[in-house]
């Protein structure tokens, strides 16, 4: 009983917002906070609640300029510090368009420079009107390789090829013989009809 008493007040403790629920009609009570004698405290929480609020509208209004500012009073007014007519001149028009041209070169560059270090991107062509060839595939291109080495490298390829063959059957014996030729046919040299009776079980 009293492990049981102690868990409700841990209970009301832990969980105010749940309230005091009785069950006796006779049972009474007032709030502390709203008796006749006790000071007001509502104005002071409404301040530091306005006062929380404005911080709030700062906070947003500095992490996120881009939203702008929105006024609700016709009256308010007001003026771009970098465009009134006493601001100085920050720029020039030909500092502007030379800051342009570099600005481009420096893009064309960048793009040249993807181009070079990124060959498997290809050319993506704009124009229809652009053509071009491959300049190892044309008609006057020096043959890179005669016929006779082409032959002899083929050949050492399936040689390779033949030996890497052998090479796995050996090692992996439990894969088995694949035929592919619906002729060809065997018999085991163990079991065949005329072998010797090697020992019996």
């Amino acid at each position: 009983a009293e492990a049981a008493a102690l868990k409700q007040l841990a209970s009301d403790y832990m969980h105010p917002e749940v309230g005091v629920k009785t069950t006796d009609p006779a049972l009474f009570g007032r709030n502390y906070f709203n008796r006749y004698s006790a000071p007001e405290t509502e104005d002071e929480r409404a301040e530091i609640l306005a006062e929380a609020a404005a911080l709030k509208k700062s906070a947003v209004a500095y992490m996120h300029p881009e939203v702008g500012v929105c006024s609700e009073d016709a009256t308010l007014f007001g003026r771009n510090y970098f465009e009134r007519a006493s601001a100085p001149d920050v720029e020039s028009m030909e500092e502007a368009e030379e800051r342009a041209k570099i600005l481009a070169e420096a893009a064309t560059l960048k793009k040249l420079a993807v181009d070079y270090m990124h060959p498997e991107v290809g050319v993506r062509k704009v124009d229809g009107e652009m053509f071009g060839r491959n300049y190892f595939n044309r008609y006057s291109a020096p043959e890179t390789e005669e016929d006779e080495f082409a032959d002899e490298r083929a050949e050492i390829l399936a040689e390779a090829a033949a030996f890497k063959k052998s090479a796995v059957a050996y090692l992996h014996p439990e894969v088995g013989v694949c035929s592919e030729d619906a002729t060809l046919f065997g018999r085991n040299y163990f079991e065949r009809a005329s072998a010797p009776d090697v020992e019996s079980m």
